[in-house]
């Protein structure tokens, strides 16, 4: 029989071996488990063409996308600025103040309708001296307060410190002209170098917990892969999402998304740059009259069948033309692109178009203000309770007896909502790709404002997405009516130009153009609506331009209406 002893001394040298064998295990753990653990929770995507050569890893594209990219980047190339020296003054730079607009003379000596106007602008420093190179950024409109009309002009940069605007003559009578320096063109440089240099200036968080155990870690299109991270990269259109992997708890612990802040690294003098009342958004006065008189066309020669913009026999056409998408007149907008925009003035009109129709608007807070605009003025529209924040979505209304659905979603990260459940955070390519469509559908989509910190490329890997999910739904159900929001002009502040500046807007809406040029889509131009009507600009526009958003869309739905 064992002693008592002999047992004891068995048993702990068990032990020490098992405490051995887990030791090891640790030590294992320690050297190897991080690089076990990044494999599982971050998928490696091999390839071979890359959108664009960044800090990021941006996910691939086909050589076929990656070659439509790089000619989009090609034409919306900026002119180039100016770099800025070390010590850069502010006298030096771009002042509105001593800068100039002169309209040039007529040839005929007077201005009929279908004229073009010319106005020449002359950039200067702030000591007066005229600056010799080009890149300010410039906005330019022709109205007429009493008529409530109003037309957006096309600026031409002469890369020498002097610009022309363009304006088509569209009504008769007097038409004001006036010029506004939105950015100096150092102002653009910094911008440039900020999508350059910090494109994550903008950060997102998320929420994760199981039980007791929470915890928030920093998102992004792009992190530094040297800490282990959550890959969210939606399987069906590849586009990217990390989350820093939250200590002791697991990537499908991640329960919401939200914005984050700011953080950006500015010299004191870039910061002036971006000085309100200064040379943020400002007019530039006019070195004489600002204002024409446009005279009715009385001659039969001019009221032939001629096509907008008239071109007479033996008269050359310029090279610098402006072709405006509409013009607001009493306070209507008009469109140039052969669109009759009726005017949908009361509830009886509004319901009468939308009978029988789905519509599901897709986007950012710029297309939920659409909602919000026909969920109010219906009053048949109920909408249902989903416990889904006024912000973020989603919302759906529905009136019963006319057999009107409305809908709205916003659209994928990178999205700078307050908080937003994750279970909400759909791509619009996904969303697209469940619509059956038809005849009785109409698909409204508007996403630009959250892509602006982010490098182009981020944006037309999304529109590209869109795209080719707008493509399918028209295969599948050629009936289906898409309409597609462009972006608009908002007021600015420092914090506002270094997130969501005009010029980044300008640079979206000239990509999203371009990308649904060749499909068959409907355009809202809130640009020009936006550029063209005497309301301050603003992120979400005011409740006049968007009514005439709204009666654009609808004209689109029933382009036969009549009798309003």
């Amino acid at each position: 029989m064992m002693r008592p002893q002999a047992r004891r001394a068995i048993c702990c040298l068990k032990f020490r071996v098992i405490y051995l064998l887990l030791t090891l295990n640790v030590i294992i753990l320690l050297l190897y488990g991080d690089n076990y653990l990044r494999t599982r929770e971050v998928t490696k995507v091999k390839s071979t063409t890359s959108i664009a050569k960044t800090s990021c890893s941006f996910h691939s594209l086909s050589p076929k996308e990656a070659q439509v990219a790089n000619f989009l980047k090609h034409s919306i190339a900026w002119p180039e600025t100016l770099s800025l020296p070390p010590h850069l003054l502010l006298n030096d730079t771009s002042d509105p103040a001593q800068s100039t607009f002169t309209i040039l003379p007529h040839e005929r000596g007077s201005w009929s309708i279908g004229d073009q106007l010319e106005v020449l602008i002359k950039v200067s420093d702030f000591y007066g001296r005229p600056k010799t190179s080009g890149g300010d950024f410039l906005l330019a409109r022709l109205h007429n307060p009493t008529l409530n009309a109003g037309v957006a002009g096309r600026v031409f940069d002469h890369r020498n410190g002097s610009y022309t605007a363009v304006f088509s003559l569209l009504w008769e009578g007097s038409a004001h002209v006036e010029v506004t320096l939105v950015h100096p063109s150092e102002g653009i440089t910094v911008l440039e170098k900020l999508t350059r240099e910090q494109p994550d200036r903008i950060y997102f968080r998320s929420f994760f917990r199981l039980g007791s155990v929470y915890k928030i870690t920093n998102c992004n299109i792009c992190l530094n892969s040297s800490r282990r991270l959550c890959n969210y990269t939606d399987p069906s259109t590849g586009e990217p999402w990390f989350c820093y992997k939250p200590k002791n708890l697991s990537c499908d612990a991640r329960i919401t998304h939200a914005k984050g802040g700011l953080r950006v690294y500015l010299r004191p003098m870039e910061e002036k740059l971006f000085q309100s009342g200064v040379n943020l958004k400002v007019s530039i006065p006019a070195s004489g009259p600002a204002h024409i008189q446009v005279l009715s066309q009385f001659d039969y020669f001019y009221r032939s069948d001629f096509n907008f913009p008239w071109v007479f026999p033996g008269v050359t056409k310029k090279t610098m033309q402006s072709s405006p998408s509409g013009y607001y007149y009493q306070g209507a907008w008009r469109s140039l692109d052969g669109t009759t925009v009726h005017q949908f003035n009361t509830i009886t009109a509004i319901s009468q178009c939308l009978k029988n129709k789905a519509v599901h608007l897709y986007g950012d807070s710029t297309i939920r203000q659409w909602f919000e605009y026909l969920n109010q003025s219906l009053p048949d529209l109920k909408e249902f309770d989903l416990h889904s924040s006024n912000q973020t979505g989603p919302f759906l209304a529905l009136d019963y007896a006319n057999n009107i659905l409305l809908t709205f979603r916003s659209h994928g990260p990178p999205i700078r909502f307050r908080v937003i459940p994750v279970s909400h955070l759909h791509y619009i390519a996904n969303e697209l790709d469940r619509v059956v469509g038809g005849a009785n559908t109409v698909v409204v989509i508007g996403i630009w404002s959250h892509f602006s910190t982010f490098p182009i490329e981020v944006y037309i890997r999304r529109l590209l997405n869109i795209r080719k999910a707008v493509v399918r739904l028209l295969s599948r159900s050629p009936d289906t009516l898409v309409i597609i929001r462009t972006a608009n002009p908002k007021a600015l502040t420092l914090y506002e130009t270094l997130t969501n500046s005009d010029w980044f807007s300008l640079q979206r809406d000239e990509v999203l153009r371009a990308i649904f040029k060749r499909v068959r889509v409907k355009l809202v131009d809130a640009w020009e609506m936006s550029v063209a009507h005497h309301l301050p600009h603003s992120l979400h526009p005011q409740p006049p331009i968007i009514k005439n958003m709204i009666d654009v869309v609808l004209s689109y739905i029933c382009p036969k209406t009549e009798n309003l």
